[in-house]
């Protein structure tokens, strides 16, 4: 049974998984939805050109497939979230595995925070060396974080692990990076998101997801150049210490319940 908010029907969830040439692994992270405690409403996977039955297994699995043309994950998470209905958009990649529960716990914490836009979670290794898994996964999300939240101003999104309003995702879409392949989306998306939403931390949704990207040194170094440019593409207007000064200006007047100078033209 779906929960209801506080003052309405219940929230609809839609979880968007981009993929491109990866149906072995999409096939078994659909199988995972498929086994949720709270039945997601509508599973959209969005294929990125992939030449492989991706696109086939999702329609077996049930999903609904849309075709995104554009090369790069921003672009194909973009139409994701575009062709989503429901009133919660939940992503997470491919090759991911989530819990039972992950549906209904982020559903569950947007009735109890009305107020927040965004969730992110965090992540466990479910392959490689098994030792390592936990520590490995810990070491990689704390320096995501350190390295992310100074030019962020706030929490950064986990791609693998994400979940907002529909609402949030509308507010920002036009100006969001979706054409740029050489973008970390998640990253770009906690640009725009962070300014006027709020960010939370999600516990109790935990998700597996594969090691594969970082046992490759080249593509390792590629993935912090993605990052580099991702922070230096939104410069000068969000360079550090001016974005810190707007979001913080930003908290006082609403703490003060003065609007903004957007809010007042509306």
């Amino acid at each position: 049974m779906h929960r209801s908010t506080p003052t309405g029907p219940p929230l609809t969830v839609s979880v968007v998984i981009p993929v491109k040439n990866d149906a072995e692994l999409l096939d078994r992270c659909l199988r995972a939805l498929h086994r949720q405690t709270r039945p997601a409403d509508e599973i959209i996977v969005v294929d990125n050109g992939s030449t492989d039955s991706s696109a086939a297994v999702a329609t077996s699995r049930g999903a609904r497939v849309v075709r995104c043309d554009e090369p790069g994950i921003p672009a194909a998470s973009a139409a994701g979230y575009d062709a989503a209905t429901g009133d919660l958009i939940l992503r997470l990649d491919a090759d991911c595995l989530p819990a039972e529960t992950w549906v209904q716990a982020a559903a569950v914490a947007f009735v109890r925070h009305p107020r927040v836009s965004v969730f992110t979670g965090a992540a466990r290794f479910i392959d490689g060396p098994r030792a390592l898994r936990t520590p490995l996964a810990t070491a990689y999300l704390v320096a995501y974080a350190v390295a992310t939240i100074p030019a962020l101003g706030h929490l950064p999104l986990f791609g693998s692990n994400l979940a907002f309003r529909r609402s949030a995702w509308r507010s920002v879409s036009a100006r969001v990076h979706r054409d740029d392949p050489e973008l970390h989306d998640d990253l770009d998306l906690a640009f725009h998101l962070g300014e006027r939403h709020r960010i939370r931390y999600l516990a109790d949704a935990p998700m597996g997801m594969s090691m594969r990207p970082f046992r490759d040194a080249q593509a390792f170094a590629h993935r912090f150049r993605r990052g580099f440019r991702t922070v230096t593409i939104h410069w000068p207007d969000d360079f550090p210490p001016l974005r810190w000064v707007r979001l913080a200006l930003r908290r006082i007047l609403h703490r003060l319940r003065i609007p903004t100078p957007t809010q007042a033209l509306r």
